[in-house]
């Protein structure tokens, strides 16, 4: 079966791929709900739906002219190997307001064979980039919610 690919997820279909990211994920493994709901309501998020349920999530964060960043790309374990992963890239690198820009960019440990697939490739001038890291913040903002 094709899977559908919608922009339109509910509040339960962000909740399910909050609890997958929250639980499961590497790079996002405890961020709190109410941080996860606002970047997904400030960006243009992909679910990927198999017999109407939720299997699959991406979302990108955009100025829809310029600059992509794509994350938070997950597919439910019981649809991995299935080709979901394919199916949201091609929906997303289709998408109107994902057309023209300068820049698309992504971090993944372990998916750089699917995301050359599509035009992706590694980081040209890494020495220009910077960023600023904080691997406990999600630790704090729970900690001060909880007081």
């Amino acid at each position: 079966m094709t899977p559908d690919i919608r922009t339109d997820l509910t509040e339960d279909d962000l909740r399910t791929a909050w609890r997958w990211i929250s639980e499961e994920s590497y790079w996002a493994k405890g961020i709190p709900w109410p941080t996860f709901e606002r970047a997904a309501r400030n960006s243009l998020c992909f679910g990927a739906y198999v017999e109407d349920q939720l299997a699959g999530f991406a979302r990108v964060v955009t100025d829809r002219a310029t600059f992509g960043w794509l994350c938070d790309v997950w597919v439910d374990e019981a649809h991995r190997g299935q080709g979901l992963s394919r199916t949201m890239m091609t929906a997303i690198k289709a998408h109107p307001d994902l057309q023209g820009f300068r820049r698309f960019h992504l971090a993944t440990a372990d998916a750089h064979g699917l995301y050359r697939r599509f035009g992706f490739t590694d980081l040209t001038g890494p020495d220009r980039w910077m960023e600023i890291v904080d691997r406990d913040v999600y630790a704090r903002d729970q900690a001060r919610s909880t007081t």
